[in-house]
C-alpha cells in the first residue's frame, strides 16, 4: 500500500476535507519533504494545469499522481450525472470525460463522488441509478482506453441518497455493462454507514480500487474514534496494493494534517520489504 494526501485547487471548496490547499507547488514540496507518495488532486476542470509543468512539479517532487477528484463540476458548475436537465447531463458527462482523460494521462483513475447527485423532486432512485448507470457504460471505456479504471464513491446519507454503503454500490454495479469501474471505499464514510468497515472492505473484495483514509471526525487517522487497524489486516488480506489517501480536513493545519496521517500510515502499514 501507498500514502498520498489531497491537493484543492477550487476555491469554492476552501472549507472542504482536502489538506493542502491552492498552491498546487508548495504541496508538492511539502508533500515530499513529508515523505508521500503520491498527491490525489481536486482540480477546478481538466484545463487548469499545464501539462509540462505538472509533470515536472511531479518528477522534481518525486510523487505520483494517485486519483483525481470530479467534484468541482457539482461545486463550482452544479452539474450532475442524475440532473432531471438532460442538458446538465451532457455537460456533466463531459465534464467527467474530460478529468478522466486528463487524469489517464498520468496513468491515475477519476472519481465520481458528488457528481452522482441526488434523488431528489422529481427524481425518483431508480431514474437517478439509470442515469448514472448509463453514465458509467459511457466513461468506464474512456478510462479503459487510459489503462485505468473509473472510481465510484459511495457517500454517505447527508451528501446523497443513491449509494451509500458498499452493498448498495456493488448491487448497483452489478446492473451496470462496463466492468472497467471499481469502488472508493472512504474510511470517513464507511464510519457513518456501515455496520462493520472491516466486513463491508471484504464485501468490496476485488472491486476495491482506492481507499480514503480519513477517521470518523473526518480529521487524519489518530484524532479520531475509528478503529483503522482491522480495516488494514483486511486490506492486506484482500492484496490491496493501491494508495491509502488522505482526503481530511486541515487540522489543525494542512501540515499537522499531513504529519499525523504519514504517523498513522506507517503504524499500520508494514514497510516493504528490501
Amino acid at each position: 500500500m501507498r500514502s498520498a494526501v489531497t491537493v484543492c485547487l477550487v476555491p469554492e471548496a476552501h472549507a472542504g476535507p482536502f489538506v493542502f490547499h491552492g498552491d498546487l507547488e508548495v504541496a508538492c514540496a511539502q508533500s515530499k519533504k513529508l515523505g508521500f507518495d503520491a498527491i490525489e488532486l481536486f482540480p477546478p476542470d481538466a484545463d487548469a494545469l499545464d501539462d509540462r509543468v505538472f509533470r515536472q512539479m511531479l518528477h522534481r517532487s518525486c510523487l505520483e499522481l494517485a486519483a483525481v477528484g470530479t467534484g468541482a463540476g457539482w461545486v463550482v458548475h452544479k452539474l450532475s450525472l442524475t440532473s432531471p436537465d438532460s442538458g446538465v447531463r451532457r455537460r456533466a458527462l463531459n465534464f467527467v470525460a474530460s478529468i478522466i482523460d486528463f487524469a489517464g494521462r498520468y496513468g491515475a483513475p477519476a472519481i465520481i463522488g458528488s457528481m452522482q447527485g441526488r434523488a431528489e423532486g422529481s427524481v425518483t432512485r431508480d431514474h437517478a441509478l439509470n442515469w448514472l448507470g448509463e453514465a458509467l457504460e459511457h466513461l468506464g471505456p474512456l478510462a479503459l482506453g487510459h489503462g485505468v479504471p473509473l472510481l465510484l464513491e459511495p457517500l454517505n446519507r447527508y451528501e446523497s441518497n443513491l449509494l451509500n454503503t458498499v452493498e448498495q454500490a456493488t448491487e448497483f454495479l452489478a446492473t451496470v455493462r462496463n466492468r472497467n469501474l471499481r469502488l472508493l471505499c472512504d474510511l470517513f464514510h464507511m464510519n457513518i454507514e456501515e455496520a462493520s468497515i472491516p466486513n463491508a472492505l471484504v464485501a468490496a473484495g476485488p472491486l476495491l480500487g482506492h481507499v480514503h483514509f480519513a477517521d470518523s471526525n473526518r480529521q487524519a487517522v489518530g484524532l479520531g474514534h475509528t478503529d483503522v487497524e482491522p480495516a488494514i489486516v483486511v486490506l492486506q488480506n484482500l492484496g490491496y496494493s493501491g494508495y491509502l489517501s488522505a482526503e481530511v480536513l486541515p487540522l489543525p493545519t494542512a501540515v499537522d494534517a499531513a504529519t499525523r496521517t504519514l504517523e498513522s500510515f506507517r503504524k499500520y502499514v508494514p514497510a516493504p520489504s528490501s
